[in-house]
């Protein structure tokens, strides 16, 4: 854990304790902290806005309804990153993940300097990710986009470790046949997906 890391979750903590006292400033602040980051992270389950969001807002309640009861053995961000999982699963469970428009989700994923470069970088490995599953593009996201370690990822998701090692091994695996082909073999993989 950086520097960086230890100071954000210390803020998390203490907006943990704040909202325990019933403090909604501190509900609000964490959520405009995490709402970005747990949007990006549930894309990764369902391309639906509003199941990302539902998932969201029934995360922070639960966020809300549990700030006492956090035990902290481990990252704020770690507890919240897997309530927000479980909450996109009972979303999906209660209205499918039928497919939407690429149109309706926003833009806001990542930033480059060339908005043209972003977006082909950011459809080429969208198109390689649809071809993972739902548990394998969680991992993979958790990994390379949020940069949590194995073992946060599987007491995340409640999770063996070997299963959480197996699900980014395969996603790798498949990512690393089928991104070429999706590049129609111009383009080299960048990044070390190995």
């Amino acid at each position: 854990m950086t520097d960086t890391d230890v100071h954000s979750d210390a803020a998390d903590r203490q907006l943990l304790q704040r909202m325990a006292g019933g403090d909604r400033d501190a509900l609000a602040t964490l959520y405009r902290s995490y709402h970005a980051r747990l949007g990006r992270f549930l894309s990764r389950l369902t391309r639906r806005p509003d199941i990302i969001e539902e998932a969201i807002n029934d995360c922070f309640l639960i966020v809300w309804q549990k700030a006492a009861g956090f035990r902290g053995d481990s990252q704020v961000s770690t507890w919240i990153m897997g309530i927000a999982y479980r909450c996109g699963l009972k979303a999906l469970r209660q209205h499918g993940a039928d497919p939407v428009d690429q149109d309706e989700l926003g833009d806001d994923r990542m930033a480059a300097d060339d908005p043209d470069e972003d977006r082909e970088l950011r459809d080429w490995l969208g198109k390689g990710l649809e071809r993972l599953s739902a548990d394998q593009r969680v991992v993979v996201e958790l990994v390379y986009g949020v940069g949590y370690k194995l073992e946060d990822i599987a007491e995340m998701l409640e999770c063996p470790l070997g299963t959480i090692k197996a699900r980014l091994f395969h996603a790798r695996v498949k990512l690393r046949n089928v991104l070429p082909a999706l590049a129609g073999g111009a383009r080299a993989l960048t990044g070390n997906l190995s």
